[in-house]
């Protein structure tokens, strides 16, 4: 119970990039999964789910998972290293150390920032424990060179006379550490430079030198160490994720300084990413490549060293029952690859949709298919961009990346995403409050990129026209009774349809990409916000006059069933208006309002129930107001914060049942919350 409220997943499974699996060596069946911009997350074996662990956190910078480390001396310790962007803007990074395997951390602040998800996410692991002293822990930066904690990671120096100090030639700096056979005191560093590219010390981090012989001309993704000595290393030309032309493996052998291109075909086109040797057989290695779109990219499996490969995505079974949306292709932006210490047949790789997994890879070494299947129960990673809970128990959404879905049960996955047409970004969606069957969403797509429903978003059509051919994405508003919509495409001024989309009329008396919000009750009405001012239109947004202006520039919401109720959340506050926009206040007590949305009234009111994620009396949570914004009650509380909140500003209430309420975050999904 948090807050009062019982909070879960509106169940997708997946649907952003897993960027890296870390296995602890010495205790079996304990795993992590790190993503870019949705957190890290703890394998339940028994459960069979994924248990998120940065939950707690506030700061949304700490969603970024740039590496795992798993302490094999004592399992129990886990260290993250956190940070979303390098940006000027972005908060410096941060470390965050558990010692009861995620359940609870602590924090270290870096002086510096870190980059999860920017070029380069799937590279790593850039965080690494010395297996001689499981005090001591290196971490590779992307501009700031290689740092070190001699103190379980409570604090950190950079280590002196490492060669790279900055990130200037590739913008990812150093992309992996590995440590050389036990007892050697050897450790490598990958460094994102076409010309030097492999650093090793042989004295436990004391003088470092570049690695003789090594391949030049590309970038190190992943190096892993074989039982044997060896060491793997998978190369692309650019960091990736996106734009990979070219890429090779090597293997370099210590004990006589040999190197050998052991790529399993030429990568001419694409590259080889992810890279696991299975601890149990040092001549097994795995490899993945990265960027081949044609016919597919693909998974190599080798048991002599990289001598000989087989290609496993033609004989691969697939049931993509648990993320149905996937489909059955292998998958792409193949960055992260783990083969099991303790079970040569179990094998997971990440790809840009969530993951896959199989119990059976070793069935290939006999000329048997392998089977695999989307293990991903727990690991929510979309960005949400929108969500519309129209009367009848549906929930649809519009979410990056992966378009989005209706929801008749929130506790199951969907059978499939929306129908066509297919967007990659559902960018806007909306209803007709009076018609709530009637639902539009606009976004971006290879095929049309507007569409509308008529069944509550159970199947959807194409709009035959567009207000701008080029254009796409914007925002949507259908006005109450579902004749006129309005669409403001990308960079584009405000369009009018009222048949459905097949032909439109520019708007008049907005500036270009100013979004439009349908009056919940009156059917010609139309409000926007641009630049403080509050616009309206009554003739069904064909023309827009001002009606006040000194007003924050945020997000503009309409209640429904009531003509003339607006809300304005803003980084400042909550404003509010009843007179169609003539007049606002501003509601005491509040003093940043990310999202509002509307739900059912409570018992006994008369006016919807408000939710809001922001700032009130000086706490930041999600909240809920039962009178119209006298009194607000938090209803999140500090385990469960969801990076503030939410980051992408979307919540909206239960229209059928009082206190439910749907959170869109920024990389966690969709979240709803019920009083316990």
């Amino acid at each position: 119970m948090r807050g009062g409220y019982s909070w879960r997943n509106v169940q997708i499974a997946g649907g952003g990039f897993v960027t890296g699996f870390v296995f602890n060596p010495s205790r079996k069946g304990l795993l992590y999964a790190r993503t870019d911009m949705g957190g890290a997350y703890r394998w339940d074996g028994g459960a069979g789910q994924w248990v998120p662990l940065t939950d707690w956190a506030a700061d949304w910078n700490l969603y970024g998972i740039e590496s795992v480390a798993t302490d094999p001396a004592d399992p129990d310790r886990l260290y993250l290293a956190t940070g979303t962007y390098t940006n000027d803007w972005a908060g410096n990074g941060a470390i965050l150390r558990s010692t009861d395997q995620g359940r609870t951390f602590q924090r270290t602040d870096l002086p510096f920032k870190l980059g999860s998800n920017e070029d380069g996410r799937s590279m790593g692991e850039r965080l690494a424990i010395d297996p001689a002293d499981h005090r001591t822990l290196y971490l590779g930066t992307r501009e700031n060179g290689l740092w070190r904690s001699t103190d379980f990671g409570v604090t950190w120096n950079q280590v002196p006379g490492f060669p790279v100090t900055d990130g200037a030639s590739s913008g990812v700096g150093l992309s992996f550490v590995t440590f050389g056979p036990a007892g050697s005191r050897t450790i490598y560093v990958g460094a994102a430079d076409k010309t030097t590219s492999l650093y090793r010390s042989t004295d436990g981090g004391a003088g470092w030198q570049a690695v003789p012989g090594q391949h030049t001309g590309q970038l190190p993704q992943h190096g892993v160490l074989s039982g044997d000595g060896s060491l793997y290393v998978s190369y692309t030309d650019v960091p990736g994720p996106n734009g990979v032309k070219a890429g090779s493996v090597w293997k370099y052998t210590p004990s006589t300084g040999a190197w050998k291109d052991v790529s399993p075909v030429s990568g001419d086109g694409f590259g080889f990413a992810g890279l696991a040797v299975d601890p149990q057989h040092p001549a097994t290695v795995m490899v993945t490549t990265l960027d081949r779109w044609w016919p597919s990219d693909e998974l190599y499996r080798s048991t002599d060293g990289g001598a000989t490969w087989k290609a496993l995505g033609a004989t691969s079974v697939r049931d993509a029952s648990g993320a149905p949306y996937v489909g059955t292709g292998i998958g792409h932006w193949m960055g992260a690859l783990a083969l099991d210490p303790f079970d040569s047949g179990h094998v997971l790789y990440g790809t840009g949709s969530g993951l896959w997994a199989s119990n059976d890879v070793t069935a290939a070494d006999r000329g048997g298919a392998t089977h695999w299947t989307v293990p991903a129960k727990g690991l929510e990673e979309t960005a949400v961009l929108g969500l519309v809970a129209p009367p009848g128990g549906k929930l649809v959404s519009a979410l990056g990346d992966v378009g989005g879905f209706r929801h008749d049960d929130l506790d199951k996955v969907p059978a499939a995403a929306s129908s066509g047409p297919r967007f990659s970004n559902t960018t806007g969606i909306d209803f007709a409050q009076a018609k709530p069957d009637v639902v539009v969403r606009v976004g971006y797509s290879d095929q049309a990129r507007g569409a509308y429903s008529t069944d509550g978003g159970a199947t959807w059509r194409p709009f035959s026209g567009s207000p701008v051919s080029a254009a796409g994405g914007g925002s949507v508003a259908i006005s109450a009774d579902g004749a006129t919509v309005v669409w403001t495409a990308a960079g584009q001024v405000p369009a009018v349809s009222t048949d459905r989309g097949a032909t439109w009329t520019a708007s008049a008396g907005l500036p270009k990409g100013t979004a439009v919000v349908a009056d919940r009750a009156a059917a010609g009405t139309f409000y926007a916000l641009s630049g403080g001012t509050l616009f309206a239109s009554t003739d069904g947004g064909r023309s827009f006059t001002a009606r006040a202006g000194g007003l924050p520039g945020g997000h503009l919401e309409a209640v429904p069933g009531l003509t003339g109720d607006l809300w304005i959340a803003d980084g400042g506050g909550l404003w509010h208006s009843t007179d169609g926009g003539a007049g606002f206040r501003r509601l005491d007590g509040v003093q940043a309002a990310g999202a509002v949305g509307f739900g059912k009234s409570a018992p006994g009111a008369s006016y919807p129930a408000v939710y809001l994620v922001g700032t009130v009396n000086g706490v930041t949570g999600i909240f809920r107001s039962a009178d119209g914004g006298g009194a607000w009650k938090r209803i999140n509380d500090d385990r469960h914060q969801y990076g503030g909140g939410a980051g992408s500003g979307v919540i909206t209430g239960d229209p059928d049942v009082y206190g439910r309420v749907y959170v869109g975050t920024n990389g966690r999904g969709v979240l709803y919350g019920e009083p316990a």
